[in-house]
This record gives structure tokens, sequence and C-alpha cells, in this order.
């Protein structure tokens, strides 16, 4: 496939993923970590699908300077330039905004997709045709083209967009309100009605309305943006960089592309999807075993389980015997035994107390 050379992408990798702690530790986030046992991380599929798109010299990475070690390690072709380290964590809606800007200097044409590092893609050809359909389809356009997917289940973790009446050709509508991990009965509202999608994080702009639609978004951004177009060398702009980025808001891009922005579509998609969020989230979307139970990467023997979602190290046996609705996840020095619903929230807090109570090292 001839790839255009307009084409570029931002894979977003500044994430802590606390969520699915223990195996995604402070020091190294679950976008590092070959989380299903495929010979890869999480971030070397994501770079190695979208080469497969775009030319390799077009991707750009964020992520934060403590993981400079592994992205090098990981992403050994990824040239030093192409690799944007947030000074300190701002959300994603300021490194895509720097992201555009790096990218304008270089090739003010462009279109940018922006994909999370963190996500399955169960169909690799409907997700080619898709992302290069909009990619195409956004080329000189004033919107924002968001890529949707249809619910499969009433899933709460995820975000909801709905569609509305106007169209832009057969597959992209007019984006009519979203909402963010909604409890689960409106989630079950949602998925019946049929009007809305799941909200996977992609994002597909042309880089000209890229940068007007953050001008308008991030109100202290104009000169800061035009500041760095003017910009001769990669030191100057790090440096100023560095110098104004902890000023910007720490804001979403769902947030101000689907709740701030008129000027956004969703394109209703075919590739199958689930992002890598949660452990409920990962449960969901995994194939099941006997008795509904979900392995991944593990050697275990269970005795009347079920329903549970298990991993556990290389090296490791579990014998479970008797246990229903629970995750077991065990990395290093750490093993979480947790009812599987409602885990996100309280996740989140054996988080904080261990961190509290043992020390930040097993976090």
């Amino acid at each position: 496939m001839e790839k255009n050379s307009n084409n570029y992408c931002v894979i977003l990798a500044g994430g802590r993923g606390k969520r699915l702690w223990p195996s995604s530790r402070t020091d190294r986030p679950k976008q590092f970590i070959d989380f299903f046992g495929t010979g890869k991380t999480l971030l070397q599929t994501t770079f190695d699908r979208m080469a497969a798109l775009l030319p390799k010299e077009n991707i750009y990475v964020c992520t934060c300077r403590e993981f400079d070690t592994l992205v090098h390690e990981q992403l050994g072709e990824l040239d030093d330039e192409h690799i944007l380290y947030e000074p300190v964590n701002r959300n994603t809606a300021p490194a895509v905004a720097w992201a555009g800007v790096t990218i304008h200097r270089r090739c003010p044409e462009a279109r940018i997709v922006v994909v999370p590092a963190d996500q399955i893609i169960f169909n690799e050809e409907a997700f080619c045709k898709d992302i290069t359909d909009g990619l195409e389809f956004a080329a000189g356009k004033d919107f924002i083209l968001t890529m949707g997917i249809k619910p499969s289940r009433p899933e709460p973790g995820y975000g909801y967009i709905q569609m509305g009446d106007h169209t832009l050709k057969d597959n992209i509508y007019k984006v009519q309100s979203f909402t963010e991990k909604p409890e689960r009965e409106f989630a079950q509202m949602f998925m019946d009605s049929g009007e809305f999608l799941w909200n996977t994080g992609i994002y597909i702009a042309d880089v000209n309305h890229l940068r007007k639609f953050f001008i308008e978004v991030i109100k202290d951004l104009p000169h800061r943006l035009a500041d760095l177009l003017e910009m001769q060398s990669k030191e100057e702009v790090d440096a100023y960089v560095n110098m104004h980025y902890p000023a910007y808001p720490n804001l979403s891009m769902d947030k101000a592309a689907l709740e701030m922005s008129e000027d956004v579509f969703v394109m209703c998609c075919s590739f199958g999807w689930a992002d890598i969020g949660t452990w409920h989230a990962i449960y969901e979307c995994m194939q099941k075993q006997e008795n509904d139970n979900v392995v991944i990467d593990s050697e275990v023997i269970l005795e009347e389980c079920k329903d549970n979602i298990i991993k556990l190290p290389k090296g490791h046996i579990g014998v479970i015997n008797g246990l229903e609705g629970y995750i077991v996840a065990e990395q290093g020095d750490v093993l979480l035994i947790c009812k599987k619903s409602d885990s996100s929230s309280l996740i989140r807090k054996y988080v904080n107390e261990v961190g509290i109570r043992y020390g930040e090292e097993y976090v």
C-alpha cells in the first residue's frame, strides 16, 4: 500500500495506568508491558499498526521524560526528535496541541491521527481502511473527526458519543452529545437507543484546523503557538515548552473536542475495539474460557471457579479454588485479589493506601 507522506500520527503514551495495578506500575505503566504475552508491548503493537498505514518517520510519541529509557528500548528505530517529553502531566489536550505544532512546522499540509497507546484492535484490515478513509476525508476540512464503535454491551467504563442528524457521508455524523463513563443503566439506555457509539479516543484532523481549534479552546495558547512556529530549532522549542507547559490547563482531548467544540464529527467504524483501561473492561472483551474465566498469559489450575480474570507473572503457577467474580493479579512484589464489580474505585483506593502505608515503590 502506498503511504501518503502528508499523513502523520501522534501516539499518546504518557498515562499511568493505575486502574490496572498491580500489573501496571508507576515505573512501567501498561503501555510499556507485554500485557497479553504476544512478544510485543502495547506501545510496540500500536507503533507497528500505525507504521503499516503511514511512513514511520511521520510517527510521533508523546510521553513523560521518566519513560525516556523505556521508549528508546521499545522503539529503537524512532528518532529522538519524534519523542515529545511532557515536562509535567497536563492530560492529553496540551500534548496533542504541542504535537500538532511540531508537525505543522514540518508539514503545513499534514493531516494527523491521534491514537492512545493502550488499545486492542480486533480487525486490523478494517482499522486500516477506516483510518485511511478518515485521513483522506479530513484533509483541508475545518472539523475534528473522532472514531466511534457500536456498543456491544452496556460498559460503564467507556465514553458514549450521540450521533446527530446531520451527516457528512453515510457513516459520518455530527456529534450531538457526549457522556463520559455513565452509570450502567444509562449505558444500557444508550446502547438500546442505537444513537450512541463508544468513544475510542482516536481523533483525526487537518493540522491547520487543529491549530485553530486549540486557539479557541485553550485561550492562552495563541501567541505561544505562533511563537513555536517561528522557532528554528528543536532545542528552542523544547526550552520554550519546558517554560510554558506547566501553565497549560489539565484538559483531556475528549473533553476539549467532544464537549468544548461545535465542529466535531464522529465516524461509525467497523473495526473491533477495546480500551485497556480497567480489569473489568478487559474481562468483558476477552474470549472466555471454561466457566467464563479469563486467564491472561498465565499458568493456573482452576477448580470450581467462575467469572474471574487472572494474570500472573511468568514462572508463577496459580492454584485457585472456589472463586467467583474476582480479579487475581500479581506483579513483582504485589498480589491483588479483588471483586471484579466496582473494581476501578476499589483499586484506586488500594493504590493510595499501599503507597501511604508501605511506600511508593509498591505502586
